[in-house]
């Protein structure tokens, strides 16, 4: 193993420059092999769930009742409040990222982690999985969260155990977010004993031994969940999901529960593929892109590159989004400061103009206006005959067109305008833009996945796509915009509660085992179980569950009740801090660390949004410690758990020391990873098969599904609002950088409530007043303490807050037909000014004594 970059900051990795081949030219469709398998979703998943109501626990006084806060503290950082920006990026984005990234891994290690994130002899970054270009790259291939997150992962300083020594449990809780993640990379492996208020240096074998106890002295298999992060590149994925099934469970749970498993669940049995359809070069081709709930100017800002070279090829887009986004008003391309002819408009002007039709639906009305555009659709057709619908497209590639049109026809006008709060007029301008086009591409993200009708949502977007005959050709299709950086890749590779027989029949084969075949436990029902008592052991492999998911205090009461809980991550994070009887913390390698095996340096793989799979080789050398990589983890957990009697020692033993022998295993696995190896190692990677991305649409019945959705309409009680949580600019997931939200104008604090200025005046609140928010979901209460009311551009009767912040008020039960995804984006809530919110808690105290 190399030295340190303490010993030499300047050591890295062998580098070989690559230069892309067999890349597909503009318009032009990738060689992607044969069509996978179809990915059905069981038919009736809902039924099949536990749907038991949990208990509201007392969120307000949760800080009262535990040492260790599971909620981030509520201390106030200081609100400086700037008016809302109207272009993303430019000069201050290309600031920030050298701040960033210089500030936690110095100037060295910091720009040459920069210089080889997402080039094809690099490493994959690990915040989100926009796809990287197929030919050329620019030398700053990065946006300035790619930036601020490999800085993060390049950290220089080290939580090692004098740090832990030094700090309780306890006393880390009551850091706020940020501070965790700063405090610096989890170097050795550590423990929490019973009744213990630190975590401890252990030894590897022995923390492999206490989990083998652990999970061997369950009365089943299924009392144990494992919990995958998004980040994990493709091979620990397949070696996770194979040891949990040796081990006898299908409980694997991940984040894509939370976001993106509505898209899998909409696109699966009307398209027969659980992906998005297009690629980078499809989006530069189209005519009409509509982006629905999404932010790319903070989320995906990568993208907003792909949206101007649309927009100087004539584009037009269209944003569907409750609140006014920079990254959809204008955009400024740090690339263009490199290029003479651009440089000085770039540096001056106002940037590119993104969106040519704004349209601040309601929270939760997208369904609605996607309606509206199809009746406009419709009408237009009646009046053109054949000039509008493909006709033949929908007489040869799908079934259930006429029970769709009748479904829009008895849709009413004022149901439309009504639920989703845009006008019919507007809705004819949006329709207008599609009337005669076909290269359209729909982009969505969270924003429509975690609705109380995600999935019937994303449903109407197929709809619409369909209707156009605008899927299966270059410039159009769909585009469900994923989140962590291998998020896709690691259902891809098995990482699923519920897998398909075919996956498991070629595993039983490779593998010579018998895998479980009752579906195991989703993230939300894995809650459930451990608040319940029903598990004794929670892995997660990655990832904060406390900080994503639903319901934090529940989360938090599921976790204490847990026997043994193992965290494996890279920095810390407040789900580290709240654990079972016994708790592990094990240090594992970034995307951008050196990996060395015996067989010498190692590289992984990640699928981006588009089916891309390509190299991931670091080119840091990690910090002096006992880190390990996360195939060495598993691996020695699996060796020490399964024994001789249950798996090949040997087989586990070669994964780790040759990650191309896990490779050879996945290719005769999962279609499409024929010859891993060899595809893997061509510049840029490889395209996995898509079959709707060339027509063959590998449902049941072997067609593209209309599908006739049910619009259900909700009524509040009066004084009631509709919370959508969100992310802020200096974020990403559930990792904070800092207390800022540039583009929407907050600076030094994260507990924010926007809100519509008359609803505002309705409730008697000025700009910065404390506030409280209760959420109010079949009978139960919620309250969240201490946040600020912040005037914004947002739909009348709507709120948004940052999460982890507001998670607390999303009801654990409170999820998305069939996908069962926590319904983030429609929390029914309440607000009032916190000392009022005092005045009536102690009235009602009084009242009930």
């Amino acid at each position: 193993m190399e030295d340190s970059p303490v010993a030499d900051p300047g050591k890295a990795g062998h580098e070989q420059e690559q230069k892309a081949k067999n890349a597909p030219q503009s318009g032009q469709r990738p060689d992607q092999g044969l069509a996978p398998a179809p990915d059905h979703y069981r038919p009736d998943p809902q039924a099949e769930r536990d749907q038991s109501t949990i208990p509201a626990p007392d969120v307000a006084n949760a800080k009262h009742h535990h040492d260790i806060l599971a909620q981030p503290p509520e201390a106030l950082t200081g609100l400086r409040l700037e008016p809302r920006a109207e272009v993303a990026a430019g000069v201050t984005a290309v600031i920030k990222s050298m701040q960033f990234s210089w500030g936690e891994g110095g100037l060295t290690r910091g720009t040459k982690g920069l210089l080889k994130m997402n080039q094809k002899d690099g490493f994959d970054c690990s915040s989100c999985a926009w796809p990287d270009p197929d030919d050329h790259r620019s030398v700053a291939e990065f946006c300035e969260n790619g930036a601020k997150a490999t800085a993060s992962d390049a950290d220089d300083q080290a939580a090692g155990p004098a740090f832990f020594a030094r700090h309780s449990l306890a006393e880390l809780s009551r850091m706020t977010d940020r501070d965790q993640n700063n405090a610096g990379r989890l170097t050795h492996p550590l423990v929490k004993r019973p009744g213990g208020t630190h975590y401890e240096p252990i030894q590897w074998p022995d923390a492999f031994q206490l989990i083998a106890d652990n999970l061997n002295a369950l009365d089943s298999p299924d009392e144990a969940v494992f919990y995958t992060s998004g980040k994990v590149p493709n091979e620990p994925a397949f070696l996770f999901q194979l040891f949990v099934r040796q081990f006898g469970t299908n409980n694997l749970p991940d984040c894509s529960n939370m976001c993106h498993e509505s898209s899998g669940a909409a696109l699966s049995p009307t398209l027969g593929l659980g992906k998005g359809s297009v690629t980078l070069n499809d989006l530069h081709e189209a005519e009409v892109i509509l982006i629905i709930g999404q932010n790319p100017g903070t989320n995906h800002p990568r993208m907003l590159s792909a949206l101007q070279k649309a927009k100087r090829n004539g584009a037009k887009i269209i944003s569907i989004n409750p609140l006014i986004e920079a990254g959809l008003q204008n955009f400024k391309n740090p690339q263009d400061f490199m290029n003479p002819l651009r440089a000085l408009g770039a540096l001056m002007g106002d940037g590119t103009p993104i969106t040519d039709l704004y349209l601040q639906v309601r929270v939760d009305g997208d369904m609605a206006l996607l309606r509206g555009i199809a009746k406009h659709l419709f009408e237009a057709e009646e009046l053109n005959p054949g000039q509008v619908v493909d006709h033949a497209f929908i007489a040869a590639h799908t079934t259930g067109f006429e029970s769709y049109r009748e479904n829009i026809r008895n849709t009413s006008w004022d149901d439309i305008e009504s639920e989703s709060g845009i006008s019919r007029a507007q809705l004819l301008e949006a329709a207008n833009m599609l009337a005669t086009k076909q290269k359209i591409i729909t982009c969505w993200a969270m924003g429509v996945t975690q609705q109380r009708q995600g999935v019937q949502t994303i449903q109407e977007i197929v709809n619409l796509q369909l209707l156009k005959g605008a899927i299966g050709k270059p410039g159009a299709g769909t585009c469900p915009v994923r989140g962590h950086s291998n998020v896709q890749g690691d259902r891809t590779m098995g990482i699923w509660e519920q897998p398909t027989k075919v996956f498991l029949d070629a595993l039983a084969k490779e593998f010579n085992f018998t895998p479980p075949q009752e579906h195991g436990l989703d993230t939300v029902e894995s809650i459930k179980a451990m608040y319940q008592g029903k598990t004794k052991v929670f892995f997660s492999l990655g990832g904060n569950l406390l900080g994503a998911g639903p319901d934090t205090e529940v989360i938090a009461e599921g976790m204490r009740k847990q026997k043994l809980t193992v965290f494996v991550g890279t920095k810390l994070n407040r789900g580290h801090l709240t654990t079972g009887e016994t708790s592990l913390l094990l240090p594992c390698f970034t995307h951008a660390d050196i990996d060395m095996q015996k067989s010498g340096h190692q590289m992984t793989s990640c699928e981006n949004s588009m089916g891309v799979v390509s190299q991931n080789k670091g080119v840091l050398v990690p910090l002096a410690g006992e880190m390990m990589s996360e195939v060495a983890i598993i691996s020695g957990m699996a060796i020490a758990t399964l024994g001789p009697e249950r798996t090949n020692i040997a087989d586990w033993v070669a994964m780790t020391e040759n990650y191309d022998v896990i490779r050879d295993h996945i290719s005769r696995v999962i279609p499409g990873f024929e010859d891993f190896n060899q595809k893997l190692r061509e510049p840029g990677g490889f395209y996995l098969p898509n079959g709707p991305r060339e027509r063959k649409f590998t449902t049941k019945n072997g067609k593209a599904n209309f599908t006739t959705t049910e619009l259900e309409k909700h009524t509040l009680e009066p004084g009631q609002l509709v919370l959508m949580t969100v992310r802020s600019h200096d974020q990403f997931n559930t990792t904070i950088y800092d207390y800022n939200d540039r583009y929407r104008g907050i600076h030094g604090e994260r507990r924010v409530l926007f809100m519509n200025q008359q609803d505002m005046a309705d409730r008697g609140l000025r700009a910065k007043d404390l506030i409280d928010i209760t959420s109010h979901f079949e009978g139960q209460q919620r309250t969240v303490e201490k946040f600020v009311a912040v005037p914004y551009d947002i739909p009348r009767g709507n709120v948004a807050a940052y999460f982890p912040e507001a998670n607390p008020l999303v009801p654990v039960s409170s999820v998305a037909k069939v996908s069962n995804t926590p319904t983030s984006k429609y929390v029914v809530v309440t607000v009032v000014a916190a000392e009022k919110a005092v005045e009536t808690t102690t009235q009602r105290v009084a009242a009930e004594a």
